[in-house]
């Protein structure tokens, strides 16, 4: 019996086991969670900064420039020392601009503007002038060779000098000195305290008030009333000032008033650093010393918004990176025209947009202004990915011209909550990487753009030293592209089935390759897109498999060969930064492998529709971006793959697309992606593998032997003056560089014409089969890469090409002028002249040279 109770005492037991550990472990999560909860909630106060520094100018000086500061209003000048040069931080007349709203005059007069949002979206716009300076929350300091300016920017109240708390005799004293009216107007902005005879609501708080104002335990004492108003202080100060009350007396009272008066309005706290490095102002702000509250985080900041400003009455231009190189002339008139604005290395995949009208991007992070026979350029260095340069002319906001670049700091994604609010909802980055935002503003003594380049050009040879050596070409090198396979929708048991579609294979690339280089066709660097993992839209890239529908691997290992032979060299290309088409079967899992958006949701990603402009959900064509990790392992892997064949690497991404990852475990920012992806680049040319690769962002071109589709032109914008190739100046002879393809581009004349201007190589495209293969797919672009029907005529435009340009592959590029709207000239270092003519009629150059319409001219 016994037995029978025990046992039926430990069921009993065992089964209020579970159910106990069950609570255990919500009551656990419950207190996480409020734990948790409560320490984000818990947030310090952004404490102003506070100017304790004199009038006397800040100056900071080497041998070849001169900054000089002013410490009320932190603008500066700076003297270039050889030509006596003044650039100035912020126009001289801003504060009486005509045209310039209060808040535009404000902001002309600040060496830094900064925007924040909040949870809706909303973003406000505060500049130092009227949020930082004017209030003196603000901090100058100069160590040795440099400048730190602490700005706290808020709509703070100004801190007037009269006492916030004071006992009654040392009041007493003070209005003593003062006439009737003044002391009936001060008495009535104080009240009074008597720790003996407190009203019944302060005695409820008497513990409060003595912690507030420790004063009160021993005297009679009056504060200052929390609303009384800054006029009224104003009036308040002149009074105690005429009394004798002094700044010191004021500190001495401000030190008796312990309570904390929070404000409802944000407060930011930010550092800018100038410092002097040879012919070189460095511009700095360290991110890790950005100081604002989570619930309204800083979104936007302009350092030296308006520094070279031109205005109305003077004659220069300002150089943006649209394309190869654009400028636009000072106070040009065109003020219907929407300002410049572009993306440096455009848009960051992993933040979600809903449609896209038009992609803004900058393959390299360079602006500069030209006044007369001096110049500047400012090239973006840390902090870069994050940055927008933009530009507007004289006349609309006020009458300046200006350049500037703007930084996106705290990223956003915007919730679709539109069943239950009816305002947008945004969510932030939770954290801010420790990272500075860098740039370097080198000052030339001319007037000219190609002398702005060349700068440029100097300043990247000493950055990468060897990875930008002269080339030795001696022809004019050409890229071309064979497609091997795209994927086509077949009937499979009556179920429809993508399977790849043989445009050209191995054997038919070989011949290809081995019949151009018979006709004369010299310096080939052949990519070949499409030859493994399903064909152009290539599956995820953890192995490569070869196409069995184009050969074996034998086979491609004999193409590579006929590339040697040739004198060519042959590049296998790969997407290594996004999945398409891919799923478990082929090696993709998306809750692992995807890279995470602001939200936590996978970085999946669509088409946008060429009507609409927005996302194109039903599409066939979803993919994802990959997880950093996972992308930069295949891309390392995909090298070796590549080098196993014997061929060179072509990266269809890396050094064109330039993406974060949000992935909470290991967020990775745009400017850490941006090294990782510049490390596997050096790493992969330091082991011997040739690299190629798209549009060729600044940081990726010196480790590439060979860019295609390269942006000359850019997007002609109406607000732009002229197209200059200013990246090509600094780049021309040390690195191999194409516009896009000829056969398949737009306008086939024009792109020969570009290629010539801007001393690019030429690229084409083509496969194996007739252009009818591509019909009922989605690969129409290949229409005109048909090779029997584009052989000859791409045979006559490179051999004519060749034997005029191909001598000057090894040069440096030493000048550039648009004669007239139409006519153009580039010159090499041996004096070869290229003329070329977009215009519909022959055109003269200077020398009385004819150029025939839509035709290029070389002149040795």
């Amino acid at each position: 019996m016994k037995d029978m109770k025990k046992e039926k005492i430990w069921q009993f037991l065992k089964g209020l086991i579970a159910p106990v550990i069950i609570c255990v472990l919500i009551l656990i999560a419950v207190l996480f969670i409020i734990n948790h909860k409560n320490a984000s909630d818990t947030q310090e106060a952004v404490v102003p900064y506070s100017y304790e520094g004199g009038e006397d100018t800040v100056v900071l000086e080497n041998d070849k420039l001169k900054l000089e500061m002013d410490p009320v209003t932190t603008q500066f000048t700076l003297t270039v020392k050889e030509t006596g040069k003044v650039w100035k931080s912020n126009p001289d007349n801003a504060a009486n601009d005509a045209v310039a709203l209060p808040e535009e005059k404000a902001n002309l007069q600040s060496p830094l503007i900064m925007s924040y949002s909040v949870v809706t979206g909303l973003e406000t716009t505060y500049n130092t002038f009227a949020y930082s300076t004017s209030n003196q929350i603000y901090n100058i300091t100069q160590d040795g060779d440099s400048i730190r300016v602490d700005y706290s920017l808020g709509d703070v109240i100004k801190e007037y000098v009269i006492p916030p708390v004071i006992t009654k005799d040392a009041l007493d004293g003070w209005l003593d000195k003062m006439d009737k009216e003044a002391v009936n107007f001060i008495q009535q902005y104080y009240k009074k305290y008597d720790i003996n005879k407190l009203g019944k609501k302060d005695e409820a708080n008497k513990d409060e008030l003595l912690a507030n104002y420790p004063l009160l335990a021993d005297n009679v004492i009056y504060v200052l009333r929390d609303k009384t108003k800054e006029n009224v202080r104003k009036k308040m100060e002149k009074a105690f000032e005429e009394a004798g009350y002094t700044y010191d007396d004021f500190q001495a009272d401000k030190a008796n008033d312990l309570s904390v008066k929070d404000s409802d309005k944000p407060v930011f706290n930010v550092s800018v650093i100038y410092k002097l490095e040879g012919n070189d102002l460095v511009v700095e702000v360290p991110m890790k010393d950005l100081q604002y509250k989570s619930d309204s985080p800083i979104y936007t900041l302009t350092p030296l918004p308006y520094f070279g400003a031109g205005g109305q009455d003077e004659e220069g231009y300002m150089l943006v990176p649209e394309g190869g190189g654009a400028t636009i002339n000072f106070n040009n008139g065109k003020v219907s025209q929407s300002s410049y604005y572009t993306n440096v290395y455009g848009w960051d995949m992993c933040l979600s947009r809903d449609a896209v009208v038009h992609n803004t991007r900058a393959y390299y992070g360079v602006f500069g202004v030209a006044e007369g026979n001096d110049s500047f350029i400012c090239v973006l260095e840390d902090g870069s990915p994050y940055a927008s340069i933009q530009a507007d002319i004289s006349g609309k906001n006020n009458s300046y011209n200006y350049v500037n670049a703007v930084y996106s700091i705290c990223q956003r994604e915007k919730y679709d909550v539109g069943d239950i609010a009816n305002s947008e909802v945004y969510e932030y980055v939770p954290s801010l990487p420790d990272e500075t935002l860098t740039r370097r503003y080198t000052f030339i003594n001319s007037g000219s753009y190609v002398d702005m380049a060349k700068e440029y050009g100097t300043y990247l040879q000493d950055k990468y030293g060897d990875s930008l050596s002269m080339n030795s070409d001696t022809s004019a090198p050409v890229a071309i592209e064979i497609v091997g396979a795209i994927d086509k929708v077949k009937q499979i048991l009556g179920l429809p089935v993508k399977r790849p579609l043989k445009l050209t294979s191995y054997n038919e690339a070989s011949n290809i390759v081995k019949e151009l280089s018979d006709s004369g066709v010299e310096n080939m660097s052949v990519k070949l897109t499409g030859w493994c993992n399903g064909g152009v839209d290539q599956k995820l890239l953890k192995s490569a498999k070869t196409i069995g529908a184009l050969g074996s691997k034998k086979d491609l290992k004999n193409l590579v060969k006929t590339g040697e032979e040739t004198g060519s060299k042959v590049y296998l290309d790969g997407i290594t930064q996004y999945a398409n088409d891919s799923n478990l079967l082929d090696g993709f899992f998306s809750y692992r492998d995807a890279a995470k958006f602001i939200s936590k949701e996978q970085a999946k990603l669509y088409e946008y529709s060429h009507i609409t402009y927005a996302q194109r959900e039903n599409s066939d064509h979803l993919y994802y971006l990959l997880h950093t990790k996972l992308a930069m392992s295949i891309a390392d892997k995909f090298a070796g793959t590549a080098a196993s064949y014997g061929a060179g690497v072509s990266y269809q991404d890396i050094g064109k697309d330039l993406s974060s990852d949000f992935y909470r475990k290991n967020i990775q920012s745009r400017q850490s992606v941006k090294g990782l992806q510049e490390e596997e680049l050096k790493k992969v040319q330091s082991e011997g593998t040739p690299i190629m690769i798209n549009m060729g962002n600044d940081y990726a071109v010196p480790y590439a032997s060979m860019v295609t589709g390269m942006d000359l032109r850019g997007s002609e914008y109406t607000i732009l003056d002229q197209c200059v190739p200013f990246y090509q100046i600094a780049v021309h002879g040390r690195v191999n560089y194409t516009g896009d393809s000829i056969n398949i581009g737009g306008n086939q004349e024009n792109e020969v014409l570009y290629s010539a201007e801007y001393g690019a190589g030429l690229y084409f495209t083509f496969m194996n089969e007739s252009s009818f293969a591509t019909q009922k797919t989605l690969y129409t672009d290949y229409y005109g890469a048909t090779y029997s029907a584009w052989k000859d005529k791409m045979v006559d435009i490179y051999t004519r090409y060749n034997k005029e340009l191909g001598h000057t592959f090894n040069q440096e590029m030493v000048d550039h002028e648009n004669i007239t709207e139409d006519l153009s000239r580039t010159q090499y270092a041996d004096g070869t002249n290229v003329y070329v003519n977009y215009g519909y009629s022959d055109a003269q150059t200077p020398d009385g040279k004819t150029v025939p319409a839509r035709d290029y001219l070389v002149v040795r």
